[in-house]
């Protein structure tokens, strides 16, 4: 037993440092290991289910909604970045550049995609011409390359997947409507799967994407109260299609510049689940996306019947769709249960001699503990049951996070005080000027979160400059 408590020991308590806590969770669940390269992560089997769970979500909502996935290529020429000024700007600091083919310079340096807008506009000036092309609903699940200084398992790597859509619409109207409604889809996914409430809300200019027009985003709050903005939408008007030359024949045979936008979410929201839901004895994940739904263990299972029967029943919640592993390793019963509590599994089922002969098994909830004697008859409804239950547990202790930590402010002040003593999201009343978002920055501490959809009223005047306020804003410190 001195073994088995030591494994969980090593986990650094969130509250003492939850930097370190979080690393910890990383390496020992068995996520991430480090590549020879700084910032390039090797996402392990139990990180790529993970990945592969939430893909299934989004491509399946992504494609009843009409959209097609496609393959753009890796490298962008220096010429067609260069296209769009703000985009370009945007990305400098961050692109990574390949000069040489082999042994050869190549004539033109070749940008590792950060992200793909200029491609998909490279490609629609060869295929848009009429109204009767439009609209063009594309994604594409990919790698995408930026060199960040500052790097950190899922929540900022040089190389990260992700997926990226793409659309070209014939009007603003269509456009906006479309960047509007993939939000919900990244909302969706966030509170129905994944048990991450989100704050919809448009960014500021200074926080908007490069070359977009406008950037809609939802931000989650995690365990330590610091922001993780977990999916952006973008719509970037007409600019792109000018800047790229792409035009087509309305329905009066009038030559017409289409409308553009693209929208983004990638595997930090990977870092956001282990950050809101976790605790110290590891992951505690969502059932809805956990790669191992059911965990069964067999107790004493030398024992005539204990493996037979727990073979049983893994081949009954196979049946019924449920993702169960069955342990029949030579490792102890104990030493199992701190091992998949590190792994998040969200149900533990225990069966041995004694439950054999009352007919039952022992559940065990990961996100509370819990531990329940049932019925062998009806289990996989009672297992499929009590899923959903730990799916909107985890979402309500979440939900219940946000609400206690998110607060108002009137003052500069009041907002530095509420950030260094408490942390969390703070609402203020704002003029809508740069000056006095950077002011916020400077003295508080804090980036704007965004300017949620949810307005509300919390007074008249600025809280920086005195002046009358235009929104209402979150403040925060942010991953």
């Amino acid at each position: 037993m001195a073994k088995e408590k030591k494994q969980v020991e090593q986990i650094t308590a969130r509250d003492v440092d939850f930097a370190q806590w979080y690393t910890d969770v990383v390496k020992k669940a068995e996520l991430i290991d480090y590549s020879g390269v700084k910032g390039m992560f090797i996402l392990r089997p139990y990180a790529y289910a993970l990945w592969e769970n939430i893909q299934k979500v989004l491509d399946g909502m992504f494609k009843k909604l009409g959209h097609e996935n496609v393959s753009m290529p890796l490298l962008i020429p220096e010429s067609l970045l260069q296209k769009e000024k703000d985009h370009v700007e945007g990305f400098a600091p961050e692109v990574a550049w390949v000069t040489h083919g082999g042994n050869e310079p190549l004539p033109e340096r070749l940008c590792i995609r950060p992200t793909s807008e200029t491609l998909f506009c490279e490609h629609w000036g060869h295929v848009v011409h009429s109204w009767r092309d439009l609209p063009k609903l594309y994604n594409q699940w990919c790698s995408v390359l930026r060199w960040e200084k500052t790097t950190r398992p899922f929540l900022r790597h040089r190389e990260f997947l992700w997926q990226e859509g793409h659309t070209l619409h014939a009007t603003a109207e269509e456009a906006v409507a479309e960047t509007e409604r993939m939000l919900e889809v990244y909302a969706d996914c966030c509170e129905n799967y994944l048990a991450m409430p989100v704050i919809r809300g448009v960014k500021t200019e200074k926080e908007k994407f490069a070359g977009a027009e406008k950037t809609y985003t939802i931000e989650c709050m995690m365990h330590d109260k610091k922001a993780l903005q977990s999916g952006t939408s973008h719509y970037f008007g007409d600019g792109f299609a000018r800047a790229f030359d792409i035009t087509f024949s309305d329905k009066n045979n009038r030559q017409q510049y289409p409308h553009q936008t693209s929208w983004g979410f990638s595997t930090r929201t990977i870092g956001g689940i282990i950050m809101t839901h976790g605790d110290d004895s590891g992951l505690v994940l969502p059932p809805r996306i956990a790669p191992v739904q059911v965990i069964i263990i067999p107790i004493a299972q030398h024992k005539p019947g204990v493996a037979e029967a727990a073979e049983a029943l893994r081949a009954r919640l196979l049946q019924a769709d449920i993702r169960v592993k069955l342990d029949l390793s030579e490792q102890s019963p104990g030493w199992k249960f701190a091992e998949y509590e590190m792994k998040g599994v969200p149900l533990r089922l225990e069966i041995g001699p004694k439950d054999l002969e009352q007919g039952q098994c022992v559940l065990v909830r990961r996100d509370d503990g819990q531990k329940t004697a049932i019925s062998l008859d009806g289990l996989e409804e009672t297992v499929s049951s009590l899923l959903d239950q730990i799916q909107q547990s985890m979402f309500d202790r979440a939900k219940e996070n946000v609400d206690e930590n998110t607060f108002i402010a009137h003052t500069v002040k009041e907002v530095r005080e509420i950030i260094e003593t408490k942390g969390g999201f703070v609402k203020t009343m704002w003029c809508g000027d740069l000056a006095c978002e950077l002011r916020m920055k400077e003295e508080a501490g804090v980036s704007s979160r965004c300017i949620p959809f949810a307005q509300e009223h919390l007074g008249d005047i600025c809280p920086c400059c005195g002046k009358p306020a235009q929104k209402m804003v979150y403040w925060g410190v942010a991953y």
